[in-house]
């Protein structure tokens, strides 16, 4: 026990300032997702954009190429939430439909089969399961966010549970706290638009 709260510690103090900055503006663009703020995007933007560098040094591969795709979908969300229809409404939270759900598990599918075959054959990567795994659900989550579907919370609680461990093992402690936090948040902005909603 003593050997692991020494090792927390010593991670605690080589976490780099960059990763402590994404992490804040991490937590800042969740918390703006949950109260369905269009911040969520330009703060976003900066997290993804610093955890490129992040996601590099620590040899995670997938969690870093879904950076650049994130940094594409924030653009696109920003976009998205910011349009209004005839009556000078924003799009509203809906629930996926039978057929977006089949869409859903192709797009999953897709993004984790290309993600292991990538890692496993094309880089040193330490983790090419649990890697893929959780990049083809925050893939998921993400696009599904764009669109303000409430299911996008729950492939962010799943990647959230499985990427606490991951960041933890590959040394990313300051992270690994900021995933548990971004579970929470998620948890809480699932009830948060489940309430808005059954508003609607």
């Amino acid at each position: 026990m003593e050997n692991i709260i020494s090792t927390l510690h010593q991670n605690l103090l080589n976490t780099s300032y960059i990763e402590i900055i994404a992490v804040f503006f991490g937590l800042i663009s969740v918390w703006f997702a949950r109260n369905e703020s269009i911040w969520v995007f330009p703060t976003g933007l900066i997290n993804v954009g610093l955890y490129v560098f992040v996601f590099f040094g620590s040899k995670l591969y997938a969690n870093m190429g879904i950076n650049f795709y994130f940094v594409i979908m924030s653009i696109y969300g920003w976009y998205n939430w910011s349009r209004v229809d005839i009556n000078k409404k924003h799009i509203p939270i809906t629930k996926c439909t039978r057929k977006e759900y089949l869409q859903n598990i192709g797009l999953f599918t897709v993004s984790f089969v290309v993600l292991y075959f990538l890692l496993k054959n094309e880089t040193d990567s330490k983790f090419p399961i649990a890697d893929s795994f959780t990049s083809a659900l925050y893939i998921l989550g993400m696009w599904l966010q764009t669109r303000k579907k409430i299911e996008n919370w729950i492939f962010w609680i799943i990647g959230d549970l499985l990427a606490i461990p991951l960041c933890i093992y590959s040394g990313l402690i300051f992270s690994g706290f900021q995933y548990i936090i971004f579970l929470l948040i998620a948890i809480s902005g699932y009830f948060e638009w489940r309430k808005k909603l059954i508003a609607n």
